[in-house]
C-alpha cells in the first residue's frame, strides 16, 4: 500500500485540534478525574472504530445518503448532548442553592459512565462518518483491498486520536485543583452544559 503517510497525519491532527462535542466530554471528565478522562476518551475512540468499520464495510455510505438515516443518527445526537448539558446545568444550580455535595460514585461506576458519555457522543456524530468517508478515501491506494486500506488508515487515526486525548486528559488533570472551589465549580458546570446544550442545537439545526 502507498500513501502519502505525511499528508494524512496532517488532516488527521488538524480534525483533532479543531474542537467538538467528544473533545468537551473528554475534557469535562478529565477535570473531575484523570481516570474519569481517559474512559471517555476511550469511549470516544471506541466509537471512531465503528465509523471506520462501518466505512470499511460500506455501511456509511448507505447511511450518509439516505436522509431518513442520516437525520435519525443527528438527530440522536443531538439529544444526548442537550441531555448532558441540560444535566450539567441542573447540577450546577442544586449545587448554588445548597442542595449539598452530590456523592462521588465508585472508581468503576464513574469510569463506566464517562466511557458511555464518550461513545455514544462520537458514534451519534454522523460528521464522524462523513469525515472517514471524505478522508480515507483520498489514501487509497487503487492497487490494494479498499476495505483493508480504510481498516488501516482507520487503526491509525484511532491510535492517534489515543494518544492526543490522554495528553489532553493529563493538562486538564490541573483543572482539579480550581474545581475544588466551589465557585470555580458553578461556572464550569454551567459552562460546560451550556456549551453542551448550543452544540446539540447547532447539530440538530444543520441542514
Amino acid at each position: 500500500m502507498t500513501v502519502d503517510l505525511v499528508g494524512f497525519l496532517g488532516v488527521v491532527l488538524v480534525a483533532y485540534l479543531v474542537p467538538g462535542p467528544d473533545f468537551v466530554v473528554v475534557l469535562r471528565s478529565a477535570a473531575e478525574h484523570p481516570a474519569r478522562g481517559r474512559a471517555a476518551a476511550l469511549g470516544a475512540q471506541t466509537g471512531l472504530c465503528v465509523h471506520m468499520l462501518a466505512a470499511a464495510l460500506g455501511l456509511s455510505v448507505i447511511a450518509t445518503r439516505t436522509p431518513v438515516v442520516y437525520d435519525g443518527i443527528r438527530l440522536l445526537g443531538a439529544a444526548y448532548l442537550v441531555f448532558l448539558g441540560v444535566r450539567a446545568v441542573l447540577a450546577a444550580r442544586r449545587a448554588a442553592r445548597g442542595a449539598g455535595e452530590r456523592r462521588p460514585r465508585e472508581g468503576t461506576a464513574r469510569g463506566r459512565s464517562a466511557f458511555t458519555q464518550g461513545f455514544l457522543t462520537n458514534v451519534l456524530n454522523p460528521k464522524a462518518a462523513l469525515f472517514f468517508l471524505s478522508l480515507l478515501p483520498q489514501f487509497v491506494d487503487g492497487g490494494g483491498s479498499p476495505a483493508r486500506q480504510i481498516f488501516l488508515l482507520g487503526t491509525l487515526d484511532v491510535v492517534i486520536g489515543v494518544g492526543y486525548w490522554f495528553a489532553l486528559v493529563a493538562v486538564a488533570g490541573r483543572l482539579r485543583t480550581l474545581l475544588a472551589r466551589p465557585a470555580f465549580r458553578h461556572r464550569w458546570e454551567l459552562t460546560t452544559g451550556w456549551l453542551f446544550v448550543a452544540i446539540g442545537a447547532s447539530v440538530a439545526a444543520a441542514a
